[in-house]
């Protein structure tokens, strides 16, 4: 796996230290471990988490530049992508994980700890609650959503809570001409604009990824994002 990573993050452009490759080990062992209880990934083979996964996760860094004390929410985080590979790749950020399921809350936190990564926090939340909170609303310089969502129920999701001058990372597989453009109504109405598409390739396998930069240009009104659910069943 080591090696594996090794190949796959240097053709992306980062070279890992071996305490970041120990750290993505320890990722990997807790990611196994807790699956064969409840499900958290498909995909097991280490190999294939260490490309479709971390490596993954990590490729938009390609599409802005990253700094640190930058603060990122990583919204339906899941077993804890994008946001736990960008964390560990780079320790600067401020990363807020967030996830409806409880159980998996308890699995980042659980990760959080035996890494003893700082400056991180898994909060068990819906996304859409999150934006109507002042603590929240409008307070992340990044938001990050990784096959979450089709784009124009992401943008209600993520938007609220982006800083205006900040962006909004949509991760997203080959094909997503359609979804763009039917989401162009809901990303002006949330206060943002599509500004570029970053195309990708995963390293090693070649799978396309597509990356959407939404930047907040104007605050979100103030009925955004609606009730729990609802977005969902009516998109803007």
């Amino acid at each position: 796996m080591a090696e594996v990573m090794k190949k796959g993050f240097y053709e992306a452009g980062i070279d890992l230290t071996e305490e970041q490759i120990r750290l993505f080990q320890l990722f990997y062992e807790l990611l196994r471990e807790t699956n064969n209880k409840f499900n958290l990934t498909s995909i097991l083979d280490e190999k294939e988490v260490a490309i479709k996964h971390f490596v993954d996760s990590v490729l938009c860094v390609k599409a802005i530049p990253f700094f640190d004390g930058m603060s990122l929410i990583d919204a339906g985080t899941g077993a804890g992508f994008p946001g736990i590979p960008l964390k560990i790749c780079l320790p600067g950020l401020k990363v807020t994980l967030v996830d409806s399921q409880g159980k998996k809350v308890k699995f980042l936190t659980r990760v959080i700890n035996e890494t003893g990564l700082k400056n991180i926090e898994a909060i068990h939340a819906r996304i859409e609650d999150l934006g109507r909170k002042q603590k929240f609303r409008e307070n992340y310089d990044v938001a990050t959503a990784r096959a979450l969502a089709r784009l124009r129920v992401l943008a209600e999701y993520c938007l609220p809570l982006v800083k205006v001058g900040g962006i909004f990372l949509a991760m997203k597989g080959p094909e997503i001409n359609e979804e763009v453009a039917e989401a162009g109504r809901a990303v002006n109405a949330l206060g943002g604009e599509v500004i570029k598409i970053e195309v990708l390739k995963l390293p090693i396998t070649g799978n396309v990824r597509n990356i959407i930069l939404i930047k907040k240009e104007k605050p979100t009104p103030e009925k955004y994002p609606r009730r729990t659910g609802i977005p969902n069943k009516r998109p803007i």
